[in-house]
């Protein structure tokens, strides 16, 4: 079982979700829609697309985003010794200011692969 952190983010990304529905135009529908197209496997296998959407979002600072693509990570077979280098990645490109991020990024993906 998944543990709060994990559970309350998936909860209330849902919840958020279902008011955007209610209030987006086709706009952001549209936008919504790309992105989710966007990690489809391609040239690029979806895998490969959700490593490269961690390090932008850690280098962003998206909390929100970071956890997200943490879990798409997990799906998609990424293992605790590739998201280091994932994060090494994220750290050079993003400098030392990423380093809170990071910080929750470990302990998110510990209660995430149950290793905590």
């Amino acid at each position: 079982m998944k543990d709060n952190m994990v559970k309350t983010f998936q909860e209330e990304r849902e919840k958020l979700n279902r008011l955007i529905s209610e209030y987006a135009g086709k706009e952001i529908k549209r936008f919504l829609n790309l992105d989710s197209q966007v990690y489809r496997d391609d040239i690029l296998p979806a895998r490969t697309k959700e490593m490269m959407g961690l390090v932008a979002s850690l280098v962003l600072r998206c909390d929100d985003c970071i956890r997200y693509h943490l879990i798409k990570c997990h799906e998609n077979g990424i293992t605790s010794a590739e998201l280091e280098e994932i994060i090494a990645v994220s750290l050079i490109v993003g400098g030392s200011i990423t380093i809170p991020h990071i910080r929750r990024a470990f302990a998110f993906w510990r209660e995430l692969t149950g290793t905590a």
